[in-house]
C-alpha cells in the first residue's frame, strides 16, 4: 500500500472512531425508546396557546428576508417570503401571559389567486410536561378563511413521531403596525 493512502486510512480511522462511539452512545437511549414504543399505546394530546407575531417596536420577532420583483404588483403578495419568526408563545393572548415556549419557522406567499401562506413552524415548549419538547407544522395557511387547518408533521421530546392537526385564527391584527396575535388550537397524536 502506498505510504499516502496508508495515512489516509489511518487518519479517516482515527477521525471516524470518536464519531462512531458517539453516534453508538445517542442510538442506545433512541434504541431503548423504541424498543418502549413497541408495548406503547398512542395518545391524544390537545394544547391551547396564543403566539405574538411581532413586526414592529423595539421587540420585533418577525423579519422580511425576501421578495420577488412582481410581489409589490400583486393582491396576495405573491413570491414573497415574508418573514423568519421567533414569536413568544404564551398560554392567553395578552403579551404578559405565562411564556410557554416559541414558534419558529417562516411563512410565504405562495397563492396568485388568494391569499396562502405556506407555513413551516416549530412550536418548541420551554416549561411544563412538554419542556424541550417540539411539534413541527407544515402546511397551508388559508388566512382569510379561518380557521386555518394545518397538518402536525413531526415532533421531538415526548412528541416523538407525532402526527395530528392544528387549527389558527387571527386573534388580533393591528394593520397599521402589523403586530398579530394568533390563537392555536393543536390536536397531537404520539406515543
Amino acid at each position: 500500500m502506498p505510504k499516502l493512502a496508508l495515512v489516509l486510512l489511518l487518519f479517516t480511522q482515527c477521525m471516524a472512531m470518536p464519531l462512531l462511539q458517539s453516534t453508538f452512545r445517542e442510538s442506545k437511549e433512541v434504541g431503548e425508546w423504541i424498543q418502549k414504543l413497541h408495548y406503547g399505546k398512542e395518545k391524544v394530546t390537545r394544547l391551547h396557546f396564543y403566539v405574538h407575531d411581532t413586526l414592529s417596536g423595539k421587540n420585533i420577532s418577525a423579519v422580511e428576508v425576501a421578495r420577488a420583483s412582481i410581489t409589490d404588483t400583486s393582491p396576495t403578495l405573491f413570491g414573497a417570503v415574508l418573514f423568519i419568526f421567533d414569536d413568544q408563545l404564551t398560554e392567553g393572548p395578552e403579551g404578559t401571559s405565562r411564556l410557554e415556549g416559541r414558534a419558529q419557522g417562516l411563512y410565504g406567499s405562495a397563492g396568485q389567486q388568494e391569499l396562502g401562506l405556506l407555513v413551516a413552524v416549530n412550536f418548541v415548549f420551554t416549561t411544563g410536561k412538554f419542556n424541550a419538547s417540539s411539534l413541527t407544522i407544515l402546511g397551508r395557511n388559508a388566512a382569510l378563511n379561518p380557521p386555518a387547518e394545518m397538518p402536525i408533521v413531526g415532533g421531538t421530546g415526548v412528541f416523538r413521531l407525532a402526527r395530528g392537526f392544528v387549527t389558527a385564527k387571527r386573534h388580533f391584527l393591528n394593520v397599521t403596525s402589523g403586530n398579530g396575535v394568533l390563537e392555536y388550537n393543536v390536536f397531537a397524536i404520539h406515543y
